[in-house]
């Protein structure tokens, strides 16, 4: 994740960060104030995370006003308890406050740890910041997304055949391509940009877990878009490019696939040029309309020229007049008759 805006904690809220790990915290309230992370609430444990819920979270949003709530659950990992990250960006606030709290969650969320962090949320109205509200969120997240026509074919063979090297979660070659899986982060990340919290993601592929991560997500200007492609990793983009069309104002939603000539290893690019597919087809079905696809080897390709000339291509109004082909070489001068005289 980048960080675009240079904010970061104050010694207040690390030291607050580090008082949560006792397990006696329920939630926090996180405000930017003064160019600054700051802790502005706080509740201790009272019942299970359940019951606290309703009562703590949503005194804590106001509206117009931006914020993060981290929610600590029962549940620990291997770091220890897990909580929850709610965004808090209604659709009143002001959009200059919306883009920063976007561009600083990568930030906190350093800060306070990611691997503390076992789901993150984004809330725009108040009936969301409940526990129906959170339950409803985690429905909608995780529910399967419906069967290709392929993945039902392959879902077939594998009954059929009883072969469990099958499946759209192992990595194989068919056809279609190749069917990695993508993380929970990359999945959110997806449905965040379509809130409005980031307009520009980055997602890479783990060969070695054969799934695809989210890299970066970030607010930024088409004009910072090329500094974004790596020069010697392959990856895919998806950028909301903003512009205007003949008088209308466009968000345009590019996916890209950067390749970057062969410095990258022939594995790399044959797993990369096989997800793209399968990796569309996540996307669109998270409700993403992708305006258009494009293939690139360098970012200095991805100008605001280039988009508009991409999405909007010109069409040539005016054939060319046909030309007369030239005769063959070496006929010979051209040979003058005269016409005959009738006696």
């Amino acid at each position: 994740m980048s960080h675009q805006t240079g904010i970061e904690a104050n010694a207040e809220l690390k030291k607050y960060f580090t008082k949560c790990r006792d397990g006696k915290i329920r939630v926090l309230k996180v405000s930017i104030d003064n160019e600054q992370l700051t802790l502005s609430k706080y509740q201790q444990v009272k019942g299970s995370w359940e019951h606290d819920f309703d009562k703590y979270v949503p005194p804590l949003v106001v509206d117009d006003l931006p914020c993060y709530i981290l929610y600590r659950f029962d549940s620990t990992n291997s770091v220890g308890h897990e909580w929850l990250l709610l965004s808090w960006s209604p659709d009143s606030a002001p959009v200059r406050q919306k883009m920063l709290y976007a561009s600083t969650k990568a930030t906190l969320k350093q800060e306070f740890g990611t691997a503390h962090i076992k789901n993150e949320m984004h809330a725009t109205s108040k009936d969301e910041v409940c526990l129906k509200g959170y339950k409803a969120h985690l429905s909608g997240v995780n529910a399967p997304a419906p069967l290709t026509d392929r993945e039902e074919a392959l879902k077939e063979l594998q009954h059929n055949e009883h072969n469990p090297n099958y499946g759209t979660d192992s990595r194989q070659s068919t056809m279609g391509g190749v069917a990695f899986p993508i993380t929970e982060a990359a999945k959110q990340g997806i449905i965040d940009l379509q809130h409005g919290s980031y307009n520009y993601l980055q997602f890479k592929i783990d060969i070695d877990e054969e799934k695809i991560h989210l890299s970066k997500a970030a607010v930024i200007q088409t004009t910072e878009l090329p500094r974004q492609v790596p020069n010697d990793q392959a990856r895919y983009h998806l950028f909301i490019f903003k512009h205007t069309h003949e008088g209308d104002y466009l968000d345009s939603v590019v996916f890209i696939y950067s390749m970057p000539g062969y410095s990258c290893s022939i594995k790399e690019r044959m797993l990369y040029s096989s997800c793209i597919g399968t990796f569309l087809e996540i996307i669109e079905k998270l409700g993403v309309v992708i305006a258009k696809r494009l293939e690139i080897d360098d970012g200095k390709e991805l100008t605001e020229e280039f988009l508009y000339d991409e999405i909007h291509p010109k069409r040539n109004l005016h054939r060319p007049a046909f030309a007369k082909p030239k005769g063959p070489p070496n006929r010979g001068a051209k040979r003058i008759t005269k016409s005959q005289t009738t006696q």
